[in-house]
């Protein structure tokens, strides 16, 4: 087991002979820089610490959309298939930009338990570098592709044009979204989760004042419609953004005011690229895997089954983001526990992140259930939605529990760098969803799709768990 842990660590820290001069002044540079040291202290406090502001973060994201979807859905159901199929390529894109993400989160975590703040500086430095020319590639895509990649839904003209539009609009603030959220990253791998949560939480407020005004005031007279809300979403990033640049650039900067670009090194754009490309094609194929779901969705429930599935999908976040808030706390925590030796500290970790999800699992499944179509209709109050939508969440309430489980397993397995077991997982069983559904759709339905979206989160979360458990023993006993 030391073994192992040397060898991971010495992959951070390649000349050890300065590491003896960084551990004596370590708590110091640490408290220059911005950072915090996890692997000291109360645990359960220190997730929660972590936790609260990356889930609060996480809902401020899912809240763009569903802000965004709660009031394009007084215009109609047909416009809110309209973004919520726009939202599945934005999602499909952006799920491509926590490469960077993860890859900060992991890098500099590890870099700060192993004492190196040099390294921590140079991987921030090489995220945001690569997030800008990802982004920058992503936007010219879909901004000149849109017209293609909408037709794949099948939508009817009026809407597949009010998606099109849509889409090339929010395109354009892709750049300044991978940045923003690659910035966020580097917070969160130092433990300054709550910088992220404020300014994320500073663009919620701009695009909630901006989504009436430009979707019923001064959209209303010109005619915006649903290009209100796309325009919205991008002022609103470039607002986060701009703090982002501010933020990290005042005297008490995040690792020292890192520069944000620099020539890219082949060795640490390697290990960024080891640690957060399985993350980021785990949520890719998950996007893409929805696209089919969609479309399987609209043959057997039409745009009612689209709308279904883009919003509920959206709602069931409050689940999501929850357990991912607290999976990138425990990454954040492991990663530096991991590489400091402390690996005690790791299981406890998860076993307690474990035990709290649980119970905010037992009140989700239980509000969907019984509060479905109650729940569906703030977004979206036609009558036929609500119950459409309604039946969505009370099938999916049955897999809660088990998506929780998936996510906080993630978050060690992160933490301890092996970033390929979840994405397997994950790809593997998203991808059985496809042809579950296209046996069950026939026999019942739209629902059959609901059906099988609910068998693959259950089965995900228990081979996670199992696979999990048997990796930690063989730690244990090594």
């Amino acid at each position: 087991m030391v073994k192992s842990v040397e060898r991971d660590t010495k992959i951070i820290s390649q000349d050890w002979k300065y590491f003896s001069t960084f551990a004596l002044f370590s708590k110091q540079f640490m408290s220059q820089s911005g950072v915090k040291d996890l692997t000291e202290g109360k645990i359960f406090k220190q997730l929660i610490q972590l936790a609260l502001p990356l889930m609060a973060t996480s809902f401020i994201q899912m809240a763009y959309t569903l802000t965004d979807m709660a009031w394009v859905g007084r215009l109609g159901s047909r416009e809110i298939a309209a973004i919520g199929a726009v939202g599945i390529l934005t999602w499909l894109t952006t799920s491509l930009g926590l490469l960077t993400k993860i890859g900060a989160e992991i890098s500099i975590a590890q870099s700060i338990g192993a004492k190196r703040l040099d390294k921590a500086r140079i991987y921030a430095s090489h995220t945001v570098t690569i997030s800008a020319l990802m982004g920058l590639f992503f936007a010219f895509l879909l901004i000149f592709g849109a017209k293609y990649i909408v037709s794949f839904f099948r939508l009817e003209e009026d809407i597949s044009n009010m998606a099109i539009q849509y889409l090339q609009i929010v395109s354009v603030g892709i750049p300044l979204f991978y940045m923003s959220n690659t910035f966020a990253g580097v917070y969160n791998g130092a433990g300054r989760t709550t910088i992220p949560f404020y300014l994320m939480a500073s663009g919620l407020f701009c695009n909630m004042i901006l989504d009436p005004l430009f979707i019923f005031g001064i959209g209303e007279l010109k005619g915006f419609g649903t290009n209100g809300a796309a325009l919205a979403t991008v002022i609103s990033q470039c607002f986060v953004f701009v703090l982002f640049v501010w933020q990290m650039k005042q005297n008490n900067g995040i690792l020292n005011r890192f520069p944000f670009f620099v020539k890219l090194k082949k060795d640490y754009s390697i290990r960024i690229f080891r640690l957060g490309t399985p993350i980021a094609l785990m949520s890719c194929f998950f996007a893409i895997i929805n696209f089919f779901m969609a479309r399987i969705a609209s043959v057997h429930g039409g745009h009612l089954g689209v709308m279904s599935l883009t919003t509920g999908s959206q709602i069931e976040g409050i689940t999501w983001n929850t357990s991912q808030g607290f999976s990138t706390a425990l990454s954040t925590f492991v990663a530096q526990n991991y590489t400091a030796g402390k690996l005690d500290r790791t299981y406890k970790a998860y076993r307690q992140t474990l035990l709290t999800l649980f119970s905010l699992g037992i009140v989700v499944t239980l509000s969907f259930i019984f509060l479905g179509q109650e729940i569906f209709g703030i977004f979206v109050p036609e009558k036929e939605a609500m119950i459409a939508g309604g039946n969505y969440l009370f099938i999916i309430a049955f897999c809660q529990i088990f998506m929780m489980l998936e996510t906080t397993t993630l978050g060690i397995w992160n933490g301890y760098g092996h970033t390929n077991p979840p994405a397997i997982i994950s790809i593997l069983f998203n991808l059985a969803r496809i042809p579950m559904a296209l046996f069950l759709a026939p026999q019942m339905g739209v629902k059959g799709v609901w059906i099988a979206i609910t068998i693959s989160s259950i089965l995900k979360g228990t081979i996670s768990f199992i696979w999990w458990k048997v990796y930690s023993k063989r730690i244990k006993t090594s």
